[in-house]
């Protein structure tokens, strides 16, 4: 059907209604959408619409084809060796991606990653990159496969050329209150994912208190449907779910998580952060073909960060990208916030939980996220987290320091983190870190037997 008979606002109100979209009707609305025929104001109604009333799982692959080719889809059979990219949903704290990729790429894995700005209470890898002085994200397509071809390794935000409509989309749903949406989230992963001339994926399915996700239910069907796709796709397709109950490591917020990703690659890790950063790094390495099981992918991604190789690597994408080596190198050195304060205990008693969301919130109000699409992003505001769930606490002890150019800012900061920190007499119940895996094989409980070199299972 020509795209001439559809017309938007009766799209929306069907949807609205919680009918069904065609193959040709979503076609119509991303096309008219990436070609500027469609205005910001009726794509979001069309998102609140999906938002309220989900897609089915026609519609949602619909979705993502024609995200996908809304522009190129690269071709790097070139280059030698399986491609391999991470993805992860988003989290408080998650600096893994700054970790992880050097440490495959170091292990002989080709790691093209296009990743994604913050998207409201989460951070985004290309912010974090960017609060590296000089750091260059925006490669076009020629250097982006130069760039692989060279270092096995290359960190770059969405092209024009690269799924457009999920760029788009993307920024704007970070403004709607329509993140946490099943198939919006599918097809803008898969979509940006398949498009870059990838191999095989891993996927870090979060859900908690500072997922987009909060159930582990609805994780369950996000992780599923992500490997649908990517098995329709024929791309090999690996989704953990992990808990996302506090945040990951202890710093959150752009410089802050970079530096704790350098001394990570010192071998100086937090532990939650090692567990899942080194499982994620071994099913790479393992769907690379560089190990014959994920453990031997974990065994490998420990010998090149303890040989220091993998903070090389990290150091030779910096240096290639036009970055600021030196404070990859010192990182003590680096600038730092105008302003900083303690967060203390008002009692005696034991972290009984962090809800990350709220964390996530106070450091986007110190200035290290946006409430507008257009919102500059302060690289060295956040939070520095001192105690971690099961922590003894004292009264009047720092259990965070807030950073910001802004002072005027901490007032708010502050009433979230009251709210965020939970303090009791007991000791709490433990949590699993990696609770499921998915792959083509469907979804069960994760087996910590089958990673003997993983040390920590629960928080």
């Amino acid at each position: 059907m020509s795209r001439q008979y559809f017309n938007t606002v009766s799209l929306i109100r069907k949807k609205r209604n919680g009918s069904s979209l065609t193959k040709e009707e979503i076609k119509y609305l991303i096309k008219s959408y990436t070609k500027d025929e469609l205005p910001d104001y009726q794509m979001s109604a069309f998102l609140m619409a999906v938002f309220l009333n989900g897609m089915n799982d026609e519609e949602a692959s619909a979705l993502a084809y024609e995200m996908l080719h809304s522009g190129i889809v690269v071709d790097l059979s070139s280059i030698k060796g399986i491609k391999v990219d991470k993805h992860s949903t988003g989290g408080v704290g998650d600096k893994l991606s700054l970790i992880l990729a050097p440490i495959v790429a170091a292990a002989g894995v080709p790691v093209p990653m296009i990743s994604g700005r913050g998207l409201g209470h989460t951070g985004g890898t290309l912010d974090k990159l960017e609060s590296i002085t000089g750091f260059n994200v925006n490669l076009d397509l020629k250097q982006y496969e130069e760039t692989i071809r060279k270092h096995n390794l290359v960190f770059i935000g969405q092209t024009e050329d690269i799924a457009p409509a999920d760029k788009r989309l993307y920024a704007l749903r970070d403004v709607t209150a329509t993140v946490e949406c099943i198939p919006l989230i599918a097809s803008s992963i898969m979509s940006k994912k398949l498009a870059e001339g990838i191999d095989a994926l891993v996927l870090d399915v979060k859900h908690g208190s500072g997922a987009f996700i909060k159930d582990v239910e609805e994780a369950k069907v996000l992780g599923q449907r992500l490997v649908d796709i990517g098995t329709q796709f024929e791309k090999e397709t690996l989704a953990y779910l992990t808990n996302m109950n506090q945040p990951l490591g202890y710093k959150i917020g752009n410089w802050l998580e970079v530096e704790e990703s350098i001394y990570c690659l010192r071998d100086e890790w937090p532990d939650d952060v090692r567990e899942i950063t080194l499982l994620l790094s071994g099913a790479m390495i393992y769907l690379g073909g560089k190990a014959k099981s994920v453990d031997e992918g974990i065994a490998k991604s420990l010998e090149v960060v303890r040989n220091g190789k993998a903070l090389q690597k990290l150091i030779d994408i910096v240096e290639e990208q036009g970055g600021d080596t030196g404070i990859i190198k010192n990182p003590e050195t680096s600038k730092k916030a105008a302003h900083n304060t303690e967060f203390a205990s008002v009692q005696d008693g034991v972290m009984q939980s962090i809800d990350s969301y709220l964390v996530g919130m106070a450091s986007l109000e110190l200035g290290a996220g946006r409430k507008e699409k257009t919102d500059p992003v302060d690289a060295h505001a956040g939070i520095v987290l001192h105690k971690k769930v099961g922590d003894a606490v004292k009264k009047g002890e720092s259990i965070a320091t807030l950073f910001t150019n802004k002072e005027e800012q901490f007032a708010t900061a502050e009433e979230l983190l009251k709210k965020a920190f939970v303090i009791g007499s007991e000791k709490p119940k433990p949590e699993v870190l990696v609770t499921h895996v998915i792959d083509k094989q469907g979804l069960r409980e994760f087996d910590y037997g089958t990673v003997p070199s993983l040390k920590l299972k629960t928080f």
